[in-house]
């Protein structure tokens, strides 16, 4: 990356800030001129920016899997009238007029991924951007005071439920005030929001707010010295309104003065000299220290805060309190409170350790404390004082904690409570010091047998194609088992995906990475068989079928009703929330004012717009009272019909020492549902496991499960054997689940964790709580953001992906782009037991109905029926494990299928045989 340098400035020195107006910068790396629209322009290439969580470039953008440049980059940002354009990530474009606060030139290794158009050239990577600038100062945005006859009226929030204007609505990339204002000239109110949204509307609904003006910061699509709100923001104009105040009025109290403290308040009288500091403080509430205090001054004030002492120390200092501490004790000289008072110099206010003492009455004294050795909770003992921060034997710069993890409890930490938080984590030991510190991309499985994959656009291997299918018959001959498939027409990444409930299993992908991708509606049909390779391809028509708001981290599922549900996920990269959901297919009216082809029908979640940004991929399913999700460190029920809530349950349990560690991206953890048993009257039960934590990123080494539909549910936490960030979750045929992959220190993102997890653990919920993990056996492969783990139709649990990460302590992209796949073999199919085999005819099932099959089982015979997985960023979105009734004579067999689509939502399920432990190989059934 060149260093840019204050030439002009008669200063040689790297620039502080490499677009100071007050020097014209040269750099001693490269200079690129090229023609464009006729004009010579100048860019001066800035490489190696970092790209912050508000977009560095907020204006125009858009992306190519196939054709981005960074030459056809600055053609498009001149074009759109900006002075800055910069490429990230391979296949993007972001163009803007400024920069956003908090970017930072960045080393120049880490804007080192090949242009999608031209692989000699550096297209940023992975939040980093080549920044181009024209070396024109572009006019500051602001908020137009006025537009025709409306006023500025401020920055205001979205409703409770619903949008702040609705009376009308548009969106267009030819967005403006001006366009606005004559859309909604028949209103009272209009806002514009995201850039290219307005709204009209002759008041308010309930929970719109005022907001910071600041909030609306995002420029006009097509006028970048306005601004037009942001997400969730609006920024609003009024008729005949009022022109907002350019500054807030003051806030500050006025200053008075208060005369000097004469005589001591009535009863309060002299204690003598006192001992201080021998174990600690013996009064422990000190107040400003002060040239003028006296006696009387500091008695008073004590008195004044309610307080029953006070004392006098060093002159200046003033202590009160209602009891004395730390076995204070009087001095054996009482003259050796010898300081004299700053403000009576006739008077002595203490000395050095020494406090002149002020009471109501002879005070009480508490001994200094001691370790607690009775009284505390059964099994626990007092096993003596032990040194922490060891210096490490291999590296003296380096000390090692004597408990790894520390709860600070400021406000009321006892050794009960300490203990108590530890052994409700699962922990033996635990130990207090200073006081208040305690320590204890997408696969998804195929109707067909076969697995398809999906990855980002633009950012593989030179001959990637982004799309996959793998025929595990043939996995022996490489060219026969993988097919390349055609890539959708925008990009998947970080999208969510369901196996939608018809006659041929297609899988549907929704949302994605940027631009029309956050739209994007994608559609494959599987076809082929076992060693007959298919032909269709992924399918996409955005002019006729779109999401109707952008979505990035998206979740889909698959409703009682065969509607699919898309929930959450983010407006754009790294930007504002989309506290939303929507149903597919669309339930709005025809119209051309959005971007779906419909009216708006979402609807708005609070409790996602409060809990942003750790929410995203929010695990979401079928219960019978409606829809479970769980979110952050929080789950609620929502009614099916209107979506409000229903029921709202305890908030998660996190870290034990940080209660709000989160569960969903970007403090990912993983979620499944727990096997649901014929008659199917005990509520569901959902298992979530790992994450990490917003302070320090600790990844979480506990599960917590519940009952959500329980009269009052609660969660029940189990230890892991180790910490896991990323992890993956499968569910088995025998009701068992696999716990793999993972860091074991951050959070999701790329660069930001490390320390891989390589073992995997086995989950047996019928077993008792606390017996219920088994350690297997360990892989050699790390895998960390972006990897997926599915049941496969043989039993075993294939395991693939994983993007360049590491921080802890591994250092940042220490781990490659992972192509390999794997597969985990469950200890069922490692007994030596023969798999039983069976044979069904029907394969399509109704409700509460008989299907009968036969089988070569002679043992206990069971059936379990596993749901359509499509797995990301530990959401294994269509996961269900059931159990249904059978009963079988002679290898003839009758399974009772489930009774209601709230039990068993419609969809395709993988059904298995199992004799006694081991399954058989699956068939798919609808």
């Amino acid at each position: 990356m060149p260093v840019s340098h204050c030439q002009s400035c008669g200063r040689r020195e790297e620039a502080s800030n490499p677009f100071d107006s007050s020097c014209v910068l040269v750099f001693t790396g490269l200079l690129y001129v090229r023609s464009a629209n006729t004009a010579c322009i100048t860019n001066k290439i800035l490489t190696g920016f970092r790209d912050v969580g508000a977009r560095t470039l907020s204006g125009a953008s858009y992306t190519s899997a196939t054709a981005m440049t960074d030459e056809s980059c600055i053609s498009y940002c001149i074009a759109n009238n900006y002075v800055y354009a910069g490429t990230e990530y391979s296949g993007e474009c972001y163009c803007g007029n400024f920069l956003a606060t908090g970017a930072s030139l960045a080393p120049p290794t880490d804007c080192s991924m090949a242009c999608s158009g031209n692989s000699s050239e550096s297209c940023g990577g992975p939040n980093r951007l080549t920044l181009f600038w024209s070396g024109t100062a572009a006019t500051s945005p602001s908020n137009k005071p006025s537009v025709g006859s409306f006023n500025y009226y401020g920055c205001y929030t979205e409703a409770n439920t619903d949008r702040a204007l609705q009376q009308a609505a548009t969106a267009s990339n030819l967005m403006t005030i001006e366009f606005c204002a004559a859309y909604c000239s028949a209103f009272t109110y209009f806002g514009t929001e995201y850039g290219r949204e307005c709204y009209c509307g002759n008041s308010f609904s309930a929970g719109s707010l005022a907001a910071p003006i600041t909030d609306c910061s995002m420029l006009c699509a097509n006028d970048t010295t306005e601004y037009c709100g942001a997400g969730g923001r609006l920024s609003v104009y009024a008729l005949n309104g009022t022109v907002s105040p350019t500054s807030a009025p003051s806030s500050a109290a006025p200053t008075t003065s208060s005369a000097a403290p004469t005589g001591f308040p009535s009863g309060w009288s002299s204690q003598g000299c006192w001992v201080d500091g021998v174990n600690g403080r013996i009064l422990n509430y000190q107040q400003p220290d002060s040239k003028t205090n006296s006696l009387e001054s500091c008695v008073q004030t004590c008195a004044g805060l309610g307080y029953t002492i006070a004392g006098a120390e060093y002159g200046a200092e003033c202590y009160c309190d209602n009891f004395v501490y730390n076995g204070g004790v009087l001095a054996a000289a009482q003259t050796d409170c010898n300081v004299a008072c700053p403000g009576t110099p006739s008077e002595n206010c203490g000395g050095g350790g020494r406090l002149s003492l002020y009471s109501i009455g002879t005070p009480q004294v508490f001994l200094p404390p001691g370790p607690q050795k009775t009284g505390l909770p059964t099994g626990w003992a007092y096993t003596g004082c032990i040194q922490d921060n060891v210096v490490s034997a291999e590296d003296s710069k380096v000390t090692i904690l004597t408990f790894p993890y520390m709860v600070s409890n400021n406000n009321n930490n006892t050794p009960t409570t300490c203990i108590s938080q530890c052994q409700l984590f699962g922990y033996n030991a635990a130990g207090l010091e200073y006081g208040s510190q305690c320590f204890p991309l997408i696969a998804s499985q195929a109707v067909t047998g076969k697995v398809t994959f999906l990855e980002k656009a633009g950012t593989g291997a030179p001959n990637a194609t982004g799309a996959y299918e793998l025929d595990l018959t043939q996995i022996a001959n490489f060219s026969a088992a993988w097919r390349q498939m055609t890539r959708p027409q925008s990009d998947v990444f970080c999208s969510g995906s369901v196996t939608m409930p018809d006659k041929v299993g297609r899988q549907l992908n929704v949302g994605g990475w940027a631009g029309e991708s956050n739209f994007g509606v994608r559609i494959y049909w599987p076809d082929g068989s076992a060693g007959v390779p298919g032909v269709n391809q992924w399918v996409e028509d955005p002019q006729h079928l779109q999401l109707q708001v952008p979505r990035w981290y998206p979740s889909a599922m698959v409703m009682a009703n065969g509607s699919i549900l898309v929930v959450g996920g983010e407006i754009g990269q790294n930007a504002a929330e989309q506290p939303t959901l929507e149903i597919l297919p669309p339930t709005g009216v025809p119209t051309t004012t959005t971007s779906s082809g419909y009216s708006n029908t979402t609807k708005y979640l609070d409790f996602l717009d409060r809990t942003a940004p750790f929410n995203l991929y929010p695990w979401i399913t079928v219960v019978p009272s409606g829809i479970l999700i769980i979110y952050y460190n929080e789950a609620r029920i929502l009614d099916e019909v209107n979506f409000n809530v229903v029921k709202t349950l305890p908030n998660l349990p996190g870290a034990v020492n940080d209660p709000t560690g989160g569960r969903t991206y970007q403090l990912q953890g993983a979620t499944v549902s727990l096997p649901q048993y014929a008659p199917y009257i005990d509520p569901l039960g959902v298992l979530v496991c790992g994450g990490s934590t917003t302070g320090g990123s600790y990844a979480i080494d506990n599960c917590v499960s519940t009952q959500p539909e329980a009269e009052n549910p609660t969660w029940t936490i189990e230890r892991m054997p180790s910490r896991r960030v990323m992890p993956c979750m499968a569910g088995l045929p025998d009701g068992t689940y696999v716990i793999l992959g993972g860091g074991q220190h951050g959070v999701a993102g790329f660069g930001l964790a490390g320390a891989p997890n390589y073992n995997a653990v086995l989950y047996d919920p019928s077993k008792p709580v606390n017996q219920r993990m088994s350690i297997m056996a360990n892989t050699t492969v790390a895998r960390l953001y972006h990897s997926e783990a599915i049941t496969l139709l043989d039993g075993r649990v294939m395991v693939s992906g994983s993007d360049p990460t590491g921080q802890f302590p591994t250092p940042e992209y220490a781990f490659p782009e992972e192509y390999r796949v794997e597969v985990f073999t469950p200890p069922y199919l490692l007994s030596g037991f023969p798999c039983p085999t069976f044979s069904i005819d029907n394969k399509d099932w109704t409700y509460n109905s008989s299907i009968t099959f036969t089988t070569s089982a002679a043992g206990t015979i069971r059936v379990s029926l596993l749901g359509s997985v499509s797995s990301t960023h530990g959401n294994s979105m269509g996961q269900r494990t059931l159990f249904p009734a059978i009963s079988c004579a002679s290898g003839n067999c009758t399974v009772e299928s489930p009774p209601t689509a709230h039990v068993c939502p419609p969809g395709w399920y993988m059904m298995f045989v199992l004799d006694g432990p081991t399954p058989s190989v699956g068939t798919d059934t609808l």
